[in-house]
């Protein structure tokens, strides 16, 4: 295992990047992808805009949506990691059965999603008709779900390249949660291999897709865990410098709800965004201590620092700096709670743009360039888009 181990990080430390953009990158670049089905759209024009700019992530972590685009990245060479992106998402388009002329606002919305309910999307989910025969009919374990995902499991074997993955160039990381223990599992390629089941078991959200069985065991969702799984990346041994590109979908922030759609909007917003913030502080004071520990390591003269209780103590402490930006995906007006099974070609192409603007915001301003508090070893830096999108 060791070898093995030894071999996907010279294979990770053979990527190579565009040394005219990346001069001024602070170590290296970690795409995080948060879960949110169809609004995972967005995470796409964000790997636009850092393909454009030269700029290929060296270890993406995803779950849910963010595992299938991170797979799709990770799974293919540079030159066609965007046009993998564009395949899937075109799969993804659900074009309305009707397009009605109608006073009431978001009448066709809801037609699409009544329609995407009842007969799946072609490519990703399809119904399961004996899960309607009654919540305790015996569907079996790796069967329980309104729907199976066989669709995608065979787009993503047709778009993915599995050699490549278990490369581990870059690095991928998928997030599930184990059924019988509730804990969150990490299936990382830099520690063995990846297939099609670890990226399927990290979108199979309960109870719409069953859970997907590996190495004898069953596991869900990450999401329902941790959505934003940042703290694989602040956890990792050993730690590095960082810039860290945390892809968020759902808003943090919103108004007090005053009706039963918006109510249900804004559950779904709390449920699954992030905790980044609490856990940025949490790191900041952790990591500033491991930084005095090696501030305070490095006044210890040489006979101190070679005593192996004192070189163990020394372990602790850590010089290492890590830059996260924070993009956040855009309201789109009138959105509803349905917004995360909205595939409609204009909400993937808005919710895509937005992801492209944004990212190309960020690289312009460089916001981890500068002078910082030498003891900082988490910064975080906020890109958001207040305005809600019209739609069109």
């Amino acid at each position: 295992m060791a070898r093995v181990r030894a071999l996907r990080e010279q294979n990770m430390n053979d990527v190579k990047r565009d040394t005219s953009v990346s001069k001024d990158l602070p170590g290296q670049v970690v795409l995080v992808l948060q879960g949110g089905g169809a609004l995972g759209s967005y995470q796409a024009g964000v790997y636009q805009a850092l393909h454009e700019a030269g700029i290929e992530p060296d270890w993406i972590i995803g779950t849910s949506i963010g595992a299938i685009n991170a797979w799709l990245i990770a799974g293919n060479a540079p030159d066609q990691r965007l046009l993998r992106l564009k395949q899937f998402w075109k799969r993804m388009e659900q074009n309305p059965v009707w397009n009605l002329r109608t006073p009431f606002a978001g009448f066709n919305e809801k037609l699409a999603y009544w329609s995407t309910l009842t007969h799946g999307i072609p490519g990703f989910f399809r119904p399961n008709p004996l899960a309607h025969a009654g919540d305790s009919y015996p569907l079996g374990a790796d069967h329980a779900g309104f729907y199976s995902t066989a669709p995608l499991e065979r787009t993503l074997l047709e778009l993915v390249d599995f050699g490549r993955i278990n490369r581990c160039a870059p690095r991928l990381t998928v997030g599930a949660a184990h059924v019988r223990s509730s804990q969150m599992r990490y299936f990382d390629s830099r520690d063995g291999e990846l297939t099609v089941k670890h990226v399927m078991a990290s979108g199979a959200l309960p109870p719409a897709f069953p859970a997907v069985r590996i190495d004898g065991e069953l596991y869900w969702d990450g999401g329902i865990l941790s959505n934003t799984p940042t703290e694989a990346v602040f956890d990792d041994n050993p730690r590095k410098n960082s810039l860290i590109l945390a892809v968020h979908l759902w808003n943090p922030a919103g108004a007090e709800p005053t009706t039963m759609a918006e109510v249900l909007n804004r559950h779904k917003d709390v449920q699954y965004s992030s905790r980044i913030a609490s856990q940025i502080t949490r790191q900041q004071q952790t990591h500033r201590l491991r930084h005095v520990i090696s501030q305070l390591a490095a006044r210890l003269p040489e006979s101190e620092r070679s005593n192996p209780a004192v070189r163990e103590l020394i372990d602790y402490g850590c010089p290492t700096r890590m830059h996260v930006v924070r993009l956040l995906a855009p309201q789109l007006d009138r959105e509803s709670h349905t917004k995360d099974i909205d595939f409609s070609p204009s909400g993937i192409m808005r919710r895509w743009d937005a992801g492209y603007s944004h990212t190309k915001s960020v690289l312009e301003r460089r916001p981890w360039v500068g002078e910082f508090d030498p003891l900082a070893s988490v910064v975080l830096h906020e890109h958001m888009d207040e305005m809600p999108m019209a739609a069109e």
